[in-house]
């Protein structure tokens, strides 16, 4: 057994643990604040980041002199602190604690994130994650797209106006999540992976609207951001405004700068497009087959039936085009017994609150619409 000096008393120790610490350099820290509590001397709290978290205290008496907003110190808030480690050695009716003893605070400012985000942005692109996503494959024409975004917010209702700009009537799965506070970056997480796990899900959009850095944090979450990384299933990212640079935009598929142009990035095929496309090429088909038929056999020979297969071979092609744009008109889905409810504007209606809100509806079947007038029922879905 090892030789070791003492015993000593252990209240000695612990006052000489507390001077050891006190004598440590005074340094500045920057994190999430989270766990906020007060006593009636001193606020503690837990700062943290991805990669660890520290306890701290401050005075009551610093904190005001900090002059914080209102409310400035709280959960979720990025904040700078300055101070030191300490001890209490606590005595025979008092537990010890360590802290991180702050005398001085401020909210973080952009400098200091940016700061933050290149760090972690250098790490990620030095293991490789910001290319794993772009070698992905995506589809021209996908059936069902998983979106995670605010249930309310202009974001959500600028995609969906995008894609029907594009003609598209595929399926949209909603995951709505907090996108601005300390549950946002789990939330999130959480939802992309709910979203790549269910088998007909093609691509995943990820939107909200713009902000200041400290509002988009959540998007420059590590551990969201290795999630995304490492997913099989493409995610198009169109967080904040075309100024806005966020970490997810560095690991996903597609960075888009509106969640308009995510709809494009979806939905590459503009299905409007592309069936006017159909139309001019299958009346360019009939009238090629109408000046063949009407040409002599003997003087076509060989080209007549080279140009005969070529026709062939375009009309398959187009078939399979409509066969896809088909498939993704409302009218089909309409015809196997579904109904679409629309506002007095012809606009999907999507979710229940909307129904409610709106009070009346135009119920869109297969042969026709009606009229309908919304009523709570008193229950709720859990």
């Amino acid at each position: 057994m090892e030789e070791l000096p003492g015993p000593f008393p252990v209240g000695r120790y612990a006052r000489k643990l507390q001077e050891e610490l006190r004598r440590r350099a005074r340094v500045r820290l920057v994190g999430e604040v989270t766990g906020l509590s007060r006593s009636k001397v001193q606020a503690y709290f837990e700062l943290r980041d991805a990669e660890g978290a520290v306890p701290c205290a401050i005075w009551l008496d610093d904190l005001e002199k900090a002059g914080l907003p209102e409310g400035g110190l709280r959960d979720g808030a990025e904040v700078v602190i300055g101070g030191g480690p300490d001890y209490y050695p606590g005595g025979g009716q008092a537990s010890p604690s360590f802290a991180f003893r702050a005398t001085q605070v401020r909210l973080a400012g952009e400098g200091d994130l940016l700061a933050r985000l290149e760090a972690l942005r250098k790490q990620l692109r030095a293991e490789g994650l910001f290319e794993l996503q772009k070698q992905l494959a995506r589809p021209r024409l996908p059936e069902t797209i998983g979106v995670v975004t605010a249930e309310s917010g202009a974001a959500r209702r600028d995609l969906l106006a995008g894609l029907r700009r594009r003609g598209w009537a595929g399926t949209v799965i909603w995951a709505f999540v907090p996108v601005q506070d300390r549950r946002a970056a789990p939330a999130i997480a959480g939802a992309i992976q709910d979203l790549a796990a269910t088998p007909a899900v093609e691509a995943i959009v990820v939107t909200r609207g713009g902000g200041s850095l400290a509002d988009l944090w959540a998007f420059c979450d590590e551990t969201l951001c290795r999630t995304v990384a490492m997913l099989r299933v493409p995610v198009i990212s169109a967080v904040g405004h075309e100024r806005d640079s966020t970490l997810i935009d560095d690991v996903a598929a597609v960075a888009c700068s509106t969640p308009t142009h995510a709809a494009e990035a979806a939905v590459p095929l503009d299905c409007n497009a592309a069936r006017g496309a159909l139309a001019r090429s299958a009346a360019a088909l009939r009238r090629a087959s109408t000046v063949a038929r009407s040409m002599a056999p003997a003087r076509l020979g060989r080209l007549d039936r080279s140009a005969s297969a070529a026709l062939d071979r375009r009309r398959t092609s187009l078939r399979h085009v409509d066969m896809a744009l088909r498939a993704h008109e409302p009218e089909r889905t309409l015809e196997r017994g579904y109904a679409l409810a629309e506002d007095t504007e012809g606009e999907p209606v999507t979710g229940a609150a909307e129904a409610l809100a709106a009070g009346r509806v135009r119920l869109r079947f297969a042969d026709g619409r009606v009229g309908a007038r919304i009523e709570q029922d008193g229950t709720r879905d859990e």
